[in-house]
């Protein structure tokens, strides 16, 4: 059993918990990350150019950079949205994931391999984190025994994903969360195909493909993501991505892997213990609704997690560590809103759904709509374009009841 005390333990090393780590040790924590890797989340891969400018993300990560999203309907009714004066950079998670955790190790954290197990305490009150040491595979015939190790830690950062151990161990209501399941299939980009752009994001809004979210196809340069997803436990979404691959006209495309997990639907009300622990990233439920995106508040999560345990080493005050939550909601808990209003009353039916594509051939919608994307703010700048708004969203709405 280690005598030595870590300042944090950071457990998982996906963006919330690599960007935490990496806050942390270089402003001279003492700071371990653990992680399991070996798997891959799947995820579109988009980031917006808020991330590349906030966490300093260098242009090599960019397997391909969107420059258009195309808003495919019901009806196969398709609006392109460019994306004026910028781009969405799309990077492969194996890559980047890494990238990040390595950056966090040359700013002065410790890397671990291994699987969070449980948390006890010392006689003196101290956590100590009992963890799965991760070994290379056994040769053929022979079992595997993986050692199991502790660590004494002052705080811990709980970054290990949707259905987070930490959590569920640790902080009061967790247990509660509910989840969308995401699948997704990585597949060799076709050298050439009529309705095929490498600079373009498809989302198709179809029952068909999801009954609660959306479909997408998403260039990675060589590669593309091609998935879904849904709270349906009952519904296919390997039989959905199959549909889309059709659609699409990649079902002859050869398939690289396959990748599933659950995604949370909200934010949790609690995120921390009260004494040392905090959640961040999906074990805290920051995915945002109706849009599916995670990597970039991950990345601000994990960046607002350190800022709580850094005041709480400071002070001693393990109030400190609410702040994560605080600071999260007041800069993006309206928008998280928001979308769940639309994603709740746009994705119920066929019918609503060809009617929010049209909607989306508005140029205030797609102006708006944009500029809060890249810069992760609600757009207050232009008033009369949100009146405008308001009001075609009434006609749609109007039309819509009289059907």
């Amino acid at each position: 059993m280690s005598t030595e005390t870590y300042d944090v333990v950071v457990i998982g090393g996906g963006p919330s918990g690599s960007t935490a780590a990496d806050d942390l040790a270089g402003r001279g924590w003492n700071v371990l990350l653990l992680d399991r890797q070996g798997r891959t989340k799947p995820c579109g891969g988009a980031i917006p150019p808020r991330l590349i400018k906030d966490f300093e993300i260098p242009d090599h990560l960019l397997v391909a950079k969107a420059r258009c999203a195309r808003m495919i309907s019901p009806k196969d009714n398709k609006v392109d949205i460019p994306i004026e004066n910028g781009f969405v950079g799309m990077v492969n998670r194996d890559e980047f994931d890494e990238w990040l955790r390595e950056r966090a190790r040359s700013h002065g954290a410790q890397r671990m391999r291994g699987t969070f197990e449980k948390l006890t305490r010392d006689d003196d009150g101290v956590a100590r984190i009992h963890i799965a040491l991760q070994s290379p595979a056994p040769s053929h015939g022979q079992a595997s025994h993986p050692e199991v190790t502790s660590i004494r830690t002052r705080f811990v950062v709980g970054a290990d994903g949707a259905k987070s151990e930490v959590a569920r161990q640790t902080v009061k209501g967790a247990e509660r969360t509910k989840y969308v399941f995401a699948y997704h299939e990585i597949v060799k980009a076709p050298k050439q195909q009529a309705d095929y752009d490498a600079d373009r994001c498809d989302v198709y809004y179809r029952g068909a493909l999801s009954p609660d979210f959306y479909g997408w196809v998403f260039p990675h340069g060589d590669t593309m993501s091609i998935g879904t997803g849904s709270a349906d436990k009952g519904f296919s979404l390997r039989n959905a991505v199959a549909r889309l691959r059709e659609t699409a006209g990649l079902q002859n495309a050869e398939t690289l892997r396959r990748e599933g997990a659950p995604i949370p639907m909200k934010p949790l009300p609690h995120w921390d213990n009260g004494k040392d622990v905090v959640l961040a990233g999906d074990a805290a439920g920051v995915v945002a609704p109706a849009s599916g995106e995670g990597i970039y508040y991950a990345m601000a999560c994990g960046r607002m997690a350190a800022d709580a345990v850094e005041q709480a080493l400071k002070t001693g005050q393990s109030s400190c560590l609410k702040k994560a939550r605080k600071t999260f909601m007041r800069q993006h808990g309206t928008v998280f809103w928001v979308l769940g209003i639309m994603q709740y009353f746009w994705y119920k039916s066929d019918k609503r759904r060809e009617k929010f594509v049209t909607i989306c051939e508005d140029k205030d919608v797609q102006q708006l709509t944009f500029e809060s994307y890249m810069n992760k703010v609600l757009v207050r700048k232009k008033p009369m374009a949100h009146v405008r708004i308001f009001f075609k969203d009434l006609a749609h709405l109007f039309g819509m009841v009289k059907t």
